[in-house]
């Protein structure tokens, strides 16, 4: 990604970020085996009626209990992380999807997972979707469907007034954060390159299971600077009052996409068309407006778009 775009919490950075470590939680992996349903920050997410066009292109055994099963890495605020209570997953992915599901006449159910093993686990059956801002590209959509809905770059921040004078296009020879599995990674790696490339010394590449992990690192000031996806970046930076702030410019964006079975061709395009279904009566953004995202509003959701 640089959709989603995780090792351990710095001790003194997450006791500082308490009331926000949560919340700053993404694309990445999160701790296995939990589970929770949908929640809502601040005004309740919209409703929509299910459309039985679509409910009936659900594969039967999806439709068989009425619910559906989604793989999520809940450390990517605010697209899926854990509310106060530690428990409930929540974020803008959660709400629309949770509308996307009812579209389908559908419950959804959101699992966290660590990020990298999502996709693999809808391969096999662990979950009938994932949802964690996987950005779209020929990789993925090689082992899955992936169906576009919104639309994400990657973004860097850095301590309040850039005291290790980061800059992103010369970064060489410092400590840069980033999530494993993430597109940033392959960035990050890029640019590390460019700068041995030059004789100069490579950029130190610090790689977190979580994106809260990540973000605390810099804040801590174990690490100069780290990149994430524009909108993790942006929210991180409101939820740390002040004490990072964003470097640079959005780049590289991309969408993001749900992914279902390799074989669900027609699910997805029911799923595709879902999304179309709530960007037609608004509620679509109505939750990305709840979540301050709008402005990776997409109109045009598709199946496999990179392969088109």
């Amino acid at each position: 990604m640089p959709a989603r775009l995780l090792s351990r919490r710095a001790a003194g950075a997450v006791s500082a970020l308490a009331a926000a470590a949560l919340a700053l939680t993404a694309c990445g992996g999160g701790s296995s085996g939990g589970s929770s349903a949908s929640g809502t920050s601040g005004s309740a997410a919209p409703s929509v009626s299910a459309d039985s066009s679509l409910a009936a292109k659900v594969p039967a055994d999806i439709k068989a209990d009425g619910t559906i099963t989604v793989g999520t890495d809940s450390t990517y605020a605010p697209s899926e992380f854990l509310a106060a209570d530690g428990q409930t997953i929540e974020g803008f992915d959660v709400d629309l999807f949770t509308l996307v599901a009812q579209k389908l006449g559908l419950k959804a159910s959101f699992q966290t997972a660590p990020f990298d093993s999502i996709i693999a686990g809808v391969g096999s059956g662990k979950y009938e979707a994932g949802v964690s801002s996987f950005t779209v590209n020929k990789e993925r959509e090689a082992q899955a469907n992936m169906i576009s809905y919104f639309s994400a770059g990657s973004q860097w921040s850095t301590k309040k007034g850039n005291p290790k004078n980061v800059d992103p296009d010369n970064a060489c020879g410092k400590n840069i954060a980033v999530q494993k599995a993430t597109v940033q990674v392959d960035d990050i790696t890029a640019r590390s390159k460019k700068c041995t490339d030059a004789g100069k010394p490579a950029i130190t590449i610090d790689q977190y299971d979580a994106q809260s992990d990540a973000t605390a690192a810099i804040v801590s000031g174990k690490d100069d600077a780290g990149l994430a996806d524009s909108p993790v970046m942006a929210y991180a930076v409101k939820q740390t009052n002040g004490q990072l702030e964003l470097l640079g410019k959005v780049y590289d964006s991309a969408p993001y996409g749900y992914v279902v079975k390799k074989d669900q061709t027609d699910f997805a395009q029911a799923i595709a068309d879902a999304v179309k279904a709530l960007i037609a009566d608004g509620s679509y953004t109505k939750v990305l407006t709840k979540w301050g995202v709008q402005a990776g509003a997409i109109t045009d959701p598709a199946v496999n778009p990179s392969a088109g």
